[in-house]
């Protein structure tokens, strides 16, 4: 088959419009999660359950290195093998489109993201300094108990940045380009990255697979997502330029370097992770974070995420059909 009827064989940009629409309006609501958890929950599962065996401190380096390369590799090959079938099943079907959107919905997370760092303004607008600890724990994997609600708001901020890349711009970009296939290989990617990608002993030979594949997939993502922080705001880019490479992580700086910029605010530094110290790069120039910054940042948020959405329908007229 040709390359361009291949790839004109899914709906490309246009199906990723649909599935951030569909994922906007109905997000993964809790009552079907309680009955059908969400698809990254079986992948962490899976991910987790061959942890656990393959993942042996006896192991050397190199076979647990190899092992969790396997890992990824056998899940991120059946997440992508359904995404394949599912796909199949839509194609030339009537309301084809349509259940293709509301699958690759499942995979985008612009309306759970949103509503988890609105929670976090509510309690601090509240008053309410534990409750927005607890809110910000749901999404940061940093120590919470003893933050400040400048520290609670700056937490926020930086996981709204990242996530804007790891949970919007990065999977609408594989979706648009590898359709449901795509897209359920970058979740099982991104999810093995959060689970095992440390550097932490026990995982650093048996993550590096996934760390490395989750660094790839959002190379190009990641800088977009950046780029889009700032058109949105209009600024921000010329500390993005300057900061995103400060980070430890290739990728990571960049939505979170583009918005201490973009909110003239600084970002990063010291956060205590179980218990230990981690000195962390500072992004921009500006005063540390306030309560009052989280609605600016959700704000911006919603900017360019309708920048994507932009972005996408531009796309879809382009897409070869």
């Amino acid at each position: 088959m040709p390359l361009e009827a291949a790839i004109s064989s899914w709906p490309g940009p246009a199906g990723a419009l649909g599935g951030l629409v569909a994922e906007a309006a109905l997000g993964y609501p809790a009552a079907l999660h309680r009955r059908l958890p969400h698809p990254v929950v079986w992948i962490g599962g899976a991910i987790s359950a061959l942890e656990l065996c393959w993942n042996k401190a006896g192991r050397s380096a190199a076979m647990r290195r190899t092992l969790g390369a396997a890992t990824m590799v056998l899940v991120a090959g059946a997440a992508g093998l359904a995404g394949w079938l599912l796909q199949g099943v839509f194609e030339g079907r009537p309301f084809g489109l349509v259940a293709f959107a509301l699958a690759a919905s499942v995979g985008l997370a612009q309306r759970s993201l949103y509503d988890h760092v609105a929670a976090v303004r509510a309690a601090l607008d509240a008053g309410d300094l534990p409750a927005g600890r607890k809110a910000v724990g749901m999404i940061v994997g940093r120590d919470v108990e003893q933050l400040g609600a400048g520290q609670v708001a700056a937490a926020a901020l930086e996981s709204l940045a990242e996530s804007f890349n790891d949970g919007v711009v990065a999977p609408a970009f594989w979706l648009a380009l590898g359709g449901l296939p795509g897209l359920f290989v970058y979740k099982a990617v991104n999810t093995g990255d959060s689970l095992i990608g440390h550097r932490e002993l026990r995982w650093r030979a048996f993550g590096w697979a996934a760390a490395r594949a989750d660094d790839l997939m959002n190379l190009i993502p990641a800088r977009l997502a950046g780029l889009m922080i700032c058109l949105a705001a209009a600024g921000g880019l010329k500390v993005m330029l300057r900061d995103a490479r400060r980070h430890a992580s290739p990728n990571a700086g960049w939505p979170e370097a583009a918005m201490a910029g973009a909110l003239k605010v600084r970002l990063g530094g010291p956060a205590r992770y179980d218990g230990a110290l981690v000195e962390r790069p500072r992004f921009g120039d500006g005063r540390p974070p306030q309560a009052s910054d989280l609605g600016r940042g959700l704000r911006l948020y919603l900017k360019g995420c309708a920048l994507l959405w932009i972005l996408m329908a531009a796309g879809a007229l382009a897409w070869p059909r």
